[in-house]
């Protein structure tokens, strides 16, 4: 089956799986998840976000325009035929390519300045041990 592989930071691209529950999960890192739409299919790991897998690209309506969700971790396109998962046409591979690869999700550590860095409570200097001598 034809499909369009998009991985996080990358180029779309065009690879061959076998049609097989076993090459999709292994496609996406995990067990499966599928958004339909009229003709086409984002196959994603469904346990993506609460893996913690990296960004990848916003989850688009049909009409390209509106973002529904990020979409985490490698996922594929695939056309639909009834109820199967099928090789996508070459018309849909260039609209998912030119979609895909112009709009990427980058993500950045972003550092904390150092005073909310702890649990927002100031410190004390810690308290001075005196002899008695030096009281």
């Amino acid at each position: 089956m034809k499909v369009l592989v998009v991985e996080p930071m990358k180029p779309c691209e065009v690879r061959e799986i076998p049609d097989t529950l076993e090459a999709m999960q292994q496609t996406v890192d995990g067990y499966i998840e599928s958004v339909s739409f009229e003709r086409e299919a984002i196959v994603c790991n469904e346990q993506g976000k609460l893996l913690g897998l990296p960004y990848n690209r916003p989850l688009l309506d049909e009409g390209g325009l509106v973002p529904l969700d990020i979409l985490h971790g490698t996922f594929f396109i695939a056309g639909i035929s009834g109820e199967q998962f099928v090789s996508l046409t070459d018309e849909q591979i260039q609209r998912y390519k030119n979609l895909y690869d112009n709009v990427m999700i980058v993500t950045a550590a972003k550092e904390q300045p150092p005073q909310e860095r702890s649990s927002g409570k100031k410190k004390k200097p810690p308290a001075k041990n005196m002899t008695r001598g030096e009281r």
